[in-house]
């Protein structure tokens, strides 16, 4: 456990070495590997962490490695007077960021040895540009996860929205790309201007930065019920932060654009790994949510509301990714949503329920990331497959030509749809029964997202795989042109061509084998936590509970979740009874799960029925309910909205401020400077014409004078002894006269 930092060291040598030597020099078999090994030995390094933090007692499973001081100490006032501001260089394994671990890594690897063929067409130095810019991601993903201190986590806050920008901008010579990665970095600093401020603010409350200090300082605190106290301020700040990264109301409008990245940008950033970042800190920091319930409601409402609105949209894209897309909204509300339940639940005393709900929450995320990075290397097999195509109205039959694609991406489909045994349904089971546990109005929420998740995602296997072939024709050295914008195979245009097109076709092993990966993934990983409904005993609850909760207060708060895995039903009503918690049978738990597997079926049912037996339907409907259709299809006009508003207001405003500017600023600074030209002129002609004047007439005077006197001035005796006379006989003549 002490090498932890070894595990964020290796990726970052690899985006360096690629970076600074790769693109001028490396073959792109060069390249690749060294991408791909410096993941696969971060990889290692966590399994062996991972190994060793199940060695030690639950109690003690926080390992923190000091690297040296990143801050020193420095005198910095807080609410309770100076404090000591210093900013140790550490990293934290504890049971939460051990799981991130290994979802990083793993699915992290997995998806750079499919980058090495999906990204094969790219020219040399492209190519190791673009696997520079995936280790540097898996860097600052890792700083995130690690760090042990919230400005450290900041580090890698804001390092994996600069590889966004990078990654989704790839591309840069595509005007949609470029404009897709400023959307993402601009939207992601909205978001970060509530995470910094809610930072500034935990230090002055707290005088200290660390997760464990501010946790165990929160947990003192009176819970805010009644009140809309400092703790409250500083969840929501964070809050608004997550939902910036996290793509939730009202900051989800990156998302869908950010699949103008190649497809495993797609599957890594915005499925696995970055967008879970804000759930990762809302888990991390559940002590604090937990003192403030009207934080919680309000994660609890976003977290709803973004998981529906993004369901209904995704009911009628056509876009392959874009579906993907707005399926990963969805999902991430659910995961804010599980959140949202375990501080509300924790914050009223109900501490068996909110862990439940925020390992619940982790758990989603877990599962989350195999089968949506699954199903997004799936599109780009599909795509690849297509020469480039993205629309699925130009699909259909392809099962019939990828036999490796369609199951997997079958297993994917399933598993977020909750069908049982994969992994999906454990995670999501497991939300909509601590949803309806703690507030029946967002299970009912949670219950329709569910069936609309199922049908779109069948709908969109429906439209791929089954039915007639709808795309191109194809023929010998027939060339197809490209119609879809993502694939690096395919886009002529933008320099990413691959010739000839000779019909749709399996993609190579190395885009298929992380496909089997993840598949396999997306089937057991719900196997780590069985309900006790099932026989299990919730054992990823378990784990996770000591990162939920104060120090010294995570065996206590982890009780009635202990008797509830391991002790009869009667006993654990009675505990919960006792302990005031709302509580049902395992029957009734089990009934629950029935029903939202049959409401998966439904939505799988009526996708099949709308899209392969009868597509008629889908045509009849979509004409009859045009109005919703486009209301649907244009993603409720919100792209729009923000442009009339923020966006032409935002430009409106820099127009004013410009011509104030050159009107007003300017114009004073011109204005100053004409008066000084004017002054100076006038100034000029008083010096030329009254001081010079002045000056001249005095030297004038002299000389006009200089020039009578210099006429006395003859030189010759007698005549000066003749003026003394004249002047002796003057004086004496007035003296005489006088007299």
């Amino acid at each position: 456990m002490d090498l932890i930092w070894l595990i964020p060291i290796l990726p970052g040598l690899g985006a360096a070495i690629n970076g600074l030597v790769g693109i001028r020099s490396f073959s792109k078999n060069v390249a690749g590997w060294l991408a791909c090994s410096t993941m696969a030995g971060a990889l290692g390094l966590s399994l062996y962490a991972f190994w060793q933090l199940l060695g030690v007692p639950p109690e003690a499973r926080e390992h923190v490695v000091n690297l040296g001081y990143w801050i020193p100490p420095i005198p910095l006032a807080t609410a309770h007077g100076i404090g000591q501001f210093e900013i140790p260089w550490a990293f934290r394994l504890d049971p939460l960021s051990a799981m991130m671990l290994l979802v990083v890594t793993g699915i992290g690897t997995l998806i750079h040895v499919y980058s090495t063929a999906y990204m094969h067409d790219e020219p040399r130095g492209g190519y190791a540009r673009f696997f520079c810019y995936l280790n540097l991601f898996c860097f600052f993903m890792l700083t995130l996860v690690l760090g042990s201190t919230f400005l450290t986590m900041f580090v890698g806050w804001e390092g994996v929205g600069l590889c966004s920008y990078l990654l989704i901008g790839y591309w840069y010579e595509k005007k949609s790309a470029s404009d897709a990665g400023k959307k993402a970095f601009i939207v992601n600093r909205v978001g970060d201007w509530g995470f910094v401020l809610g930072v500034f603010l935990i230090y002055y409350t707290f005088g200290t930065l660390d997760f464990r200090a501010v946790a165990n300082a929160a947990a003192t605190m009176p819970v805010e019920m009644s009140q809309f106290g400092v703790l409250s301020l500083i969840s929501l700040l964070l809050f608004v932060g997550a939902t910036g990264k996290s793509a939730q109301i009202p900051l989800y409008v990156w998302l869908p654009d950010a699949m103008e990245g190649p497809t495993p940008v797609s599957a890594l950033i915005h499925a696995a790994t970055m967008v879970t970042a804000g759930v990762y800190m809302v888990g991390r920091n559940a002590v604090l949510f937990s003192h403030a319930p009207q934080v919680a409601v309000i994660v609890m409402i976003v977290g709803a509301l973004t998981a529906l609105m993004a369901a209904t949209i995704g009911l009628v894209q056509y876009d392959i990714k874009r579906v993907l897309a707005y399926s990963t909204v969805s999902q991430l509300g659910y995961m804010f949503l599980a959140m949202g339940v375990g501080a509300y639940a924790t914050a009223h005393g109900w501490t068996g329920i909110g862990l439940a709900a925020f390992a619940a929450g982790a758990f989603h995320l877990m599962t989350h990331a195999f089968f949506k990075a699954l199903l997004f290397l799936g599109s780009g097999s599909v795509i690849h497959a297509m020469g480039g195509e993205q629309d699925m109205r130009k699909m259909g039959g392809l099962r019939r030509y990828m036999h490796v694609t369609f199951p997997t991406m079958m297993i994917g489909t399933l598993a977020i749809a909750g069908i049982p045994p994969l992994a999906g349904f454990f995670s999501k089971d497991e939300i909509l029964f601590r949803a309806f546990l703690s507030n029946k109005v967002i299970w009912m929420f949670a219950v329709v997202t569910a069936l609309m998740t199922a049908f779109y995602m069948f709908r969109l296997m429906s439209m791929t795989f089954f039915g007639n072939y709808r795309g191109p024709a194809w023929g010998h050295g027939a060339a197809h042109a490209s119609h879809g914008h993502d694939d690096a195979h395919a886009d002529a245009a933008h320099g990413h061509g691959h010739g000839a097109w000779h019909g749709p076709h399996e993609s190579p092993s190395a885009m298929t084998v992380p496909l089997m990966a993840l598949a396999v993934g997306a089937i057991v990983a719900g196997f780590v936590s069985i309900p006790p409904a099932l026989g299990g005993h919730a054992d990823l609850e378990h784990f996770l509970a000591p990162s939920f909760t104060a120090t010294g207060a995570a065996h206590e708060a982890a009780e009635p979740a202990a008797a509830e895995a391991g002790a009869p039903a009667e006993a654990v009503a009675e505990q919960a009874s006792e302990a005031g918690e709302p509580h049902i049978s395992h029957a009734a738990e089990l009934g629950l799960m029935l029903f939202s597997v049959l409401i998966a079926v439904a939505g799988i049912f009526t996708a099949y029925r709308f899209y392969v037996l009868s597509p008629e339907i889908a045509d009849r409907l979509k004409e009859q309910y045009a109005a919703a259709h486009n209301l649907l299809y244009n993603k409720y006009y919100v792209d729009e909205l923000y442009n009339a508003t923020f966006i032409k207001g935002t430009m409106a405003s820099s127009f004013g401020l410009w011509a104030f500017d050159r009107r007003v600023v300017d114009g004073a600074v011109n204005g100053s400077g004409w008066l000084t030209v004017f002054a100076s002129w006038v100034s000029s002609l008083i010096d030329k014409y009254v001081v010079d004047a002045a000056v001249n007439l005095v030297g004038r005077s002299s000389e006009e004078t200089s020039f009578l006197f210099r006429r006395v001035q003859t030189g010759l005796i007698q005549n000066y002894a003749l003026l003394m006379l004249a002047g002796v006989f003057a004086f004496v003549s007035l003296y005489l006269l006088v007299r």
